[in-house]
């Protein structure tokens, strides 16, 4: 990825964070009979072996058939983004753009058929999107034949990572009157988008 330096982002923590924030990834691998691309769930682990980013996907999904450890995968993340008006700017001349957060991890995922990762897997991802609701869903509630049946419907994989790149275009390379102006122009804005972006940016000040 092309990440000039005022946008490189190199804090662990900050990274980690962002990713698990925005955990509904993109991952895409290049076997021989050519590119494909998932987007799933994922759950960030660290431990004192690194970061790994573990999931499942369909079983009819045959991505999972090429994860066997020694092909490397891509998993993007994506946060906020939107587009830039110039006309927010207090400095001219100037040209419209995009802002945008990434995170880019590399690794090389290996599936994983077993029924304890799988479990381990599908509670992670449950316990994260249900908690603090009301009435959540819970695994324990649902019938036995059915929850065997989804089971039986996934395929587990992880990637310990090996290599990741963040980049944060947030107008860092304008002036401070230009990056104020584009949060407030964001402000504005109608979308969830533009404002998401905005608060994103509003974080970083």
């Amino acid at each position: 990825m092309y990440v000039p330096e005022p946008f490189k982002v190199l804090d662990e923590g900050e990274i980690r964070a962002f990713m698990e924030a925005y955990d509904f990834a993109t991952i895409v691998s290049s076997p021989p009979q050519g590119l494909i691309a998932t987007h799933v769930p994922v759950v960030v682990r660290r431990d004192e072996s690194g970061v790994a980013i573990v999931g499942h996907v369909a079983r009819a999904n045959s991505h999972w058939q090429i994860m066997n450890g020694s092909e490397e995968s891509l998993v993007i993340f994506q946060g906020p983004h939107s587009y830039v008006s110039p006309t927010w700017y207090a400095n001219a001349p100037a040209v419209p753009t995009w802002n945008y957060a990434v995170v880019h991890a590399y690794g090389k995922p290996r599936f994983r058929d077993d029924r304890e990762f799988l479990e381990i897997v599908l509670r992670s991802l449950v316990h994260k999107h249900e908690s603090g609701r009301t009435a959540p869903w819970r695994i324990e509630d649902q019938p036995a034949d059915f929850y065997e049946r989804m089971l039986a419907n996934i395929v587990g994989f992880e990637m310990p990572v090996l290599k990741i790149e963040a980049k944060f275009k947030l107008g860092q390379n304008r002036r401070l009157e230009d990056r104020r102006g584009t949060v407030e122009g964001l402000e504005r804005g109608v979308s969830a988008e533009e404002r998401a972006l905005a608060a994103f940016m509003r974080s970083r000040q």
